[in-house]
């Protein structure tokens, strides 16, 4: 994976990558890279190691269901590459990566990450989170490991919404070196979270890298 990389020289996807059906998209996501670049100038990085699609306005579990826009949602309206942060529970910040057209309301949540740079400042980053009801020191699969807990590894909150991925300077998509990761390697199960969608709970619109030690939860529809 990558290091100390300099943000700014690294390879950002194509648009056009982006533009396409939000389940394509959360497939190709993985394995590629989300950077944070601080006020102070440190880097924090992690690869995709587990996403999830949202349909937009025929998905029961997504935000922009039925045609919904508030100003929570707006950015899911924007341009692909375009990141979405909400706030959730009162508590967390999570991730989205807006895909497909235009004012097309679908997204990709970034479930899980493997981290790659800037550990220790992730680590005192989730420490310091009031809601962790241990004071422990996490191991390094724990600093990522839901979309939550991301964004508190990597100080990304509401201010990152309507960010475009592709050419900010704090908050980066960067392509990997390889295009896809083979099928063999990705497993495919419903969505985590989503119960009260009805039957868009279980379609499987949940992808992560097998045998993955970072990402957040194993199904139970897998018997894992």
């Amino acid at each position: 994976m990558m290091q100390n990389m300099a943000p700014l020289t690294c390879k950002r996807p194509k648009r056009s990558t982006l533009a396409q059906d939000p389940a394509a998209v959360a497939k190709w996501l993985l394995g590629q890279t989300i950077v944070r670049v601080l006020n102070d100038g440190e880097c924090l990085a992690g690869t995709i190691v587990e996403t999830e699609a949202y349909l937009g306005v025929i998905d029961q579990a997504a935000h922009t269901f039925g045609g919904k826009r508030t100003k929570r949602n707006q950015s899911m309206y924007a341009k692909p590459g375009t990141a979405y942060v909400y706030f959730t529970y009162g508590m967390h910040h999570c991730l989205n990566v807006v895909c497909g057209q235009l004012n097309e309301p679908v997204a990709v949540l970034i479930r899980a990450l493997e981290p790659t740079q800037g550990l220790d400042t992730m680590r005192k980053n989730r420490q310091a989170n009031p809601a962790r009801k241990t004071r422990r020191l996490l191991k390094d699969h724990q600093l990522c490991s839901g979309p939550g807990k991301l964004c508190q590894a990597l100080a990304i909150d509401r201010q990152m919404d309507s960010i475009d991925l592709l050419t900010s300077d704090s908050l980066l998509l960067v392509q990997s070196l390889y295009e896809t990761l083979p099928d063999n390697q990705i497993v495919n199960t419903p969505r985590i979270g989503v119960d009260s969608a009805g039957a868009w709970a279980l379609r499987p619109l949940r992808w992560y890298i097998s045998d993955n030690c970072h990402i957040s939860i194993r199904n139970r529809h897998l018997g894992e």
